[in-house]
């Protein structure tokens, strides 16, 4: 139903609008090749159906965007915003065709200021590239997402990323002071501004943080800098399950100690990442573990809140303890906690990664729930993620795509006990096309209608990245349609 939904909301170019692109771009940059439109036909969810594009539309700046989404507008072509396709919720995908709008051009660190320690960016710098001009300025720029060596700070932007060092020092949205952005009618505008403070007018920066393409195309970001942090401190810790884990995770933060990193892992983790031979050994008896990191100006203070992390980490029931004493032992912890991801797929051959969050205190019983819901669904899960903030990347893995039945009931019944605890569907990679039939279930009526209006005022047409995010209003008349054909 949903491919023949798709098939029909399909629009035809009008004859020459490529020509017209091309006018715009160049003849380099609008691209309808096969190669490059199966290239651009998915990003890395898994098991997402690919969706080829009409065009791959390449502009190399802004005025450029305001030209092609003026010609959009004015045919009706639908637009869908893209950067490094690293995304795992299908959010750059055009599932209806028309253009895939790719910023990979707009790459330029406009400003790294020390002074007022913000930087001005254009959409399509890669994260890494930029962590590391910014680091060279004696700055530190926190957000670190798993795929920060080629994901873009666009992409990080309307997703609102985030990564394991958001217990301490937050997510993406609260680092971006201001954008520039074109509006589906090609109009600019800037929004925010440059100082920490300000309160002049709605707050449309946040607004247009994490609303994943559906509103506006990102040309520029201002981005809030901090001074780096001289010392970093790490150790794994390990437990006999997850229920003492995670209660000396409240305990640390109820003490004082802010670490800038949690990681948990479960017990299935653990047993997925022991076959790959990590760094790290994990004991036999390993049934959780938790990677804790802090960070600081003085050496001895990071290590004292290290040292004052693990004793509660004993106080607590953790049975081994592990300090990291140089960098590469360091890496080591890292390796070990990054290996899950390849560890996984020598499990099974196919995997589902979620992001859901529940309140802290629940992580026992979800991972618990979850554990249960793969064996009534007769299917492998795991679980691990940012303790610190309750967000776990919970894998559910299969063989065969005879399977994907049992695997959307069991995320069925997964997503309900998320809500049901309190928690949200996702928590870093968006909701994009994968989750979107779940966000009725946990905004409700009114703010699903609210946020609707939101969406249209902004893009009365419809024409920018459609089928996202919200339900759409295209599949429903088609759906009303058919059943009024019968």
């Amino acid at each position: 139903m949903r491919q023949l939904l798709r098939q029909r909301m399909r629009k035809t170019l009008p004859r020459d609008f490529v020509s017209r692109l091309r006018s715009v771009v160049g003849d380099a940059y609008a691209i309808d090749d096969e190669e490059t439109l199966l290239r651009h036909a998915r990003d890395e969810t898994p098991n997402l159906t690919p969706s080829l594009p009409d065009v791959v539309v390449r502009p190399g700046s802004v005025d450029e965007v305001q030209a092609v989404m003026r010609l959009c507008a004015k045919d009706g072509v639908y637009v869908t915003p893209r950067g490094a396709g690293s995304g795992k919720a299908g959010g750059c995908v055009a599932v209806y065709g028309g253009v895939v709008l790719v910023l990979d051009r707009l790459n330029r660190i406009r400003v790294i200021d020390r002074d007022d320690q913000v930087a001005h960016v254009e959409p399509g710098v890669i994260l890494q590239t930029f962590q590391e001009a910014v680091e060279a300025e004696g700055m530190f720029y926190p957000p670190d997402p798993a795929s920060l060596s080629w994901c873009t700070l666009g992409g990080n932007v309307a997703c609102n990323a985030g990564g394991p060092r958001a217990l301490k020092y937050g997510v993406t949205g609260h680092y971006v002071l201001g954008v520039e952005a074109v509006l589906p009618t090609g109009e600019r505008i800037k929004t925010g501004r440059q100082t920490t403070k300000g309160v002049a007018g709605y707050d449309v920066t946040s607004l247009l943080t994490g609303s994943e393409g559906t509103l506006a195309i990102l040309t520029d970001i201002t981005l809030k800098l901090l001074p780096a942090p001289r010392f970093v401190q790490t150790a794994l810790a390990v437990f006999p399950s997850t229920e003492p884990a995670v209660k000396a995770v409240s305990a640390m933060l109820a003490g004082g100690v802010l670490p800038r990193t949690l990681e948990f892992m479960d017990k299935d983790s653990i047993e997925a990442v022991r076959v790959m031979n990590p760094p790290y050994r994990f004991p036999a008896y390993a049934g959780a573990a938790l990677i804790i990191e802090t960070d600081g100006d003085s050496e001895a203070g990071t290590l004292e809140a290290l040292e004052r992390c693990l004793q509660v980490t004993t106080e607590h029931g953790a049975v081994d303890a592990f300090l990291a004493t140089d960098a590469r032992q360091r890496r080591d912890i890292w390796a070990s906690r990054r290996l899950l991801s390849e560890a996984t797929r020598k499990i099974k051959k196919k995997k589902v990664s979620e992001d859901i969050v529940v309140p802290r205190s629940r992580i026992p019983e979800m991972v618990a729930r979850t554990t249960q819901l793969g064996d009534k669904h007769r299917l492998s899960t795991c679980s691990f993620g940012h303790a610190g903030d309750g967000n776990l990347h919970t894998q559910v893995l299969f063989d065969d795509d005879d399977e994907l039945p049992r695997v959307e009931a069991l995320l069925d019944d997964l997503f309900g006990v998320v809500l049901a605890l309190g928690g949200t569907i996702t928590g870093e990679h968006g909701v994009g096309l994968s989750k979107k039939k779940y966000l009725p279930l946990e905004l409700g009526a009114d703010m699903l209608a609210l946020q609707r209006r939101l969406k249209d005022a902004f893009d009365p047409a419809g024409i920018l990245n459609p089928g996202k995010f919200l339900p759409d209003k295209l599949a429903l008349h088609a759906a009303k349609a058919d059943a009024a054909g019968r």
